[in-house]
């Protein structure tokens, strides 16, 4: 790990950002590409992965993002330690739900009749790819703020901690790739095609990563509103669709396991790492 900390130092951190989250989107095209072995997965292995995503992604909140914006901000403000924070998170999160309320997508194991945002004739399987990409807009945009952070050499943002975040959101995208191209391979579909839009999902993580990054290089009093911003996004996406489809076939006890499980790898990633 120390190998890939000081190799991806050398870059600037916008390209940083641009690596970080070609991996993580390369993560989803894996997930997708179990399209090629398998024509159905368990919904129990679902739900546990969609699980484990949610507890990542929770973890990630708060290790990766929430705690240093709180820690840096004396340093970069004069705002109280809770004042940026909160103003991010709650910002963070009213974006995504106005996304919510205006992409018109499709969660997983739903009906068109449940399609969400403004109506549209679009066909089940962009749907369910503007669904995915809902969830990876705050991932891309996460990791992006957190290596574009680390240029201002802050003591609560590190390098390490941003290379733990990309590979904590890399490892929560797999089963998002695969709950898109696996279920659309199901109805019928081409196993070309459906890796297709599976891996489709993901291409928002690089553009928003980059972005991320480009804009706290040069303001450095956003950066605890932008790590909470990212912070925020990503709760909402947890608690609104992440653990409500986990827990649509009724695997709730697993689906807790899970997300107990994803929690403690990313907590460990980060605090080993950052």
């Amino acid at each position: 790990m120390e190998a890939i900390t000081t190799w991806i130092s050398g870059f600037s951190p916008a390209i940083q950002a641009l690596v970080a989250t070609l991996f993580t989107w390369g993560v989803t095209a894996l997930g997708a590409g179990l399209v090629f072995f398998f024509r159905k997965i368990h919904q129990k292995a679902l739900d546990s992965m969609l699980g484990m995503a949610a507890g990542v992604m929770i973890a990630a909140s708060f290790w990766s993002l929430l705690a240093p914006a709180i820690a840096m901000t004396p340093e970069v403000t004069n705002l109280p330690e809770w004042l940026p924070a909160l103003i991010g998170f709650v910002s963070g999160a009213l974006f995504i739900a106005a996304l919510d309320r205006v992409l018109p997508h499709l969660h997983i194991g739903g009906t068109l009749q449940e399609a969400e945002g403004i109506p549209t004739n679009w066909r089940r399987s962009i749907l369910l790819v503007l669904a995915i990409t809902l969830h990876n807009i705050p991932e891309g945009l996460a990791v992006g703020v957190a290596f574009g952070a680390v240029v201002h050499g802050l003591p609560s943002a590190t390098i390490g901690a941003a290379v733990a975040l990309a590979i904590g959101i890399g490892l929560q995208n797999f089963p998002e790739g695969a709950s898109v191209s696996v279920p659309l391979r199901r109805e019928g579909m081409s196993r070309r095609k459906a890796f297709f839009y599976g891996q489709a999902s993901g291409v928002v993580e690089p553009i928003f990563g980059v972005l991320g990054a480009v804009a706290v290089l040069t303001l450095r009093p956003v950066l605890p509103f932008a790590l909470s911003f990212a912070a925020g996004a990503m709760i909402f996406v947890v608690v609104e669709e992440l653990i409500p489809e986990a827990h649509r076939n009724g695997n709730q006890d697993l689906v807790s396991i899970s997300v107990i499980g994803g929690f403690s790898i990313m907590m460990v990633l980060d605090v080993a790492l950052g």
